[in-house]
């Protein structure tokens, strides 16, 4: 039986080792990734029965055409590690969906902001109290700087309020401005602590809730966070990352802490698509562990049925390789010999500084005792 697989050097240059499964011991060593070396040196070898690989689709064909004898096994180790990536590409598309719902259900992130009616906010009270005393100050002939400096206001200001024929007036011109972002403040503090940085977006988020302002003025309430001059809200706990769910979905539940397989509960029940995501990978888990290659078939239908695109790409890609990977599900032989190989091949390489080319490392790969 041979164990096939690819390690990189830096720069991404590719190598291939051959493993004897039987003995642990490396058979060949070759530049390259490609099936046409593989298969070459398998048409030597009649007397391999078993493949082992990862899943490259060079190392398929290679092994397909040089060994058609041989039965060829996808490792369960990449069959799991490519199951992940599938699965952390899923949750990263609930990344901004992660955090746990504030207590309040007033503030809860599927409810509307409620807009407190336009009397009401403290804005245009105060800016019909300067306007009025603006224009009692000016009747009394009182300079605009002079009616600036008594209340306070920049000469600017004062000239608009002076300007305005009324409050109104001047109310509706300055609700056009950052104040109309006032009753969202609640709502943009949430989804800032949440990791949304995106001014358009957010902008995009509260008209939703019926906002009629402007992105520009999302943009300066927002330039408070962006230069230090103003944090938002206490968050609060913080939010698990999307590698963090990643592993939660993917570890037995019995190897879970009780704080995490609870906030994994939580997460399945406010996400049905997650909770599906997670189902689908502990019957994989369960299969892989069985050895229930049998059962791979109504796996990937169910998966490629499924809305989780991420996933069901991950069941496609199985069913191109399918009896390899049922091979992999059903049969005790394994990849696992080869990562030692490998790590004494890096530790040869790091002796020899990188400057000894392939022959020498070759050499000292198949005949070291």
């Amino acid at each position: 039986m041979a164990s096939t697989t690819s390690l990189s050097a830096r720069g991404r240059h590719y190598g291939t080792v051959l493993i004897d499964m039987a003995t642990h011991r490396p058979l060949h060593l070759y530049d390259g990734r490609e099936g046409e070396d593989l298969a070459a040196w398998l048409r030597t070898h009649p007397e391999v029965k078993v493949i082992c690989r990862d899943r490259s689709s060079g190392y398929s064909e290679g092994a397909r055409v040089g060994a058609p004898q041989a039965q060829q096994v996808a490792d369960r180790y990449h069959l799991w590690a490519n199951l992940g990536q599938a699965v952390e590409k899923t949750v990263n598309g609930y990344r901004s969906r992660l955090a746990e719902p504030p207590a309040d259900p007033a503030n809860a992130p599927d409810e509307p902001q409620v807009v407190q009616p336009l009397a009401e906010l403290k804005i245009v009270t105060r800016l019909r109290e300067q306007h009025a005393a603006a224009h009692e100050l000016w009747q009394q002939g009182m300079s605009k700087a002079a009616i600036g400096r008594k209340l306070g206001l920049h000469q600017a200001t004062v000239r608009k309020l002076v300007n305005a024929r009324s409050a109104d007036d001047v109310v509706a011109k300055n609700l056009q401005r950052a104040h109309v972002v006032d009753p969202y403040v609640g709502y943009l503090h949430r989804r800032w602590n949440e990791g949304v940085r995106n001014a358009a977006q957010l902008c995009r988020e509260i008209q939703e809730q019926g906002y009629p302002g402007s992105e520009l003025a999302v943009q300066r309430h927002l330039r408070r966070y962006r230069s230090g001059r103003g944090h938002a809200p206490d968050p609060g706990p913080k939010p698990p990352s999307v590698r963090e769910v990643t592993s939660w979905i993917m570890t037995h539940p019995e190897h879970l802490r009780d704080e995490n397989t609870e906030k994994l509960h939580r997460l399945r029940e406010r996400h049905p698509d997650l909770d599906r995501l997670t189902g689908h990978v502990r019957r994989f888990a369960v299969m892989m562990t069985a050895r229930q290659g049998d059962r791979i078939e109504d796996w990937i239908t169910r998966a490629e049925q499924d809305s989780l695109v991420p996933l069901a790409s991950f069941a496609h890609n199985l069913r191109r390789d399918f009896d390899a990977v049922r091979n992999g599900l059903s049969l005790p032989h394994s990849s696992g010999a080869v990562e030692g190989n490998i790590n004494r091949l890096k530790m040869l390489k790091r002796q020899m500084f990188g400057r000894a080319g392939l022959d020498l490392l070759r050499k000292r790969v198949l005949l070291a005792r």
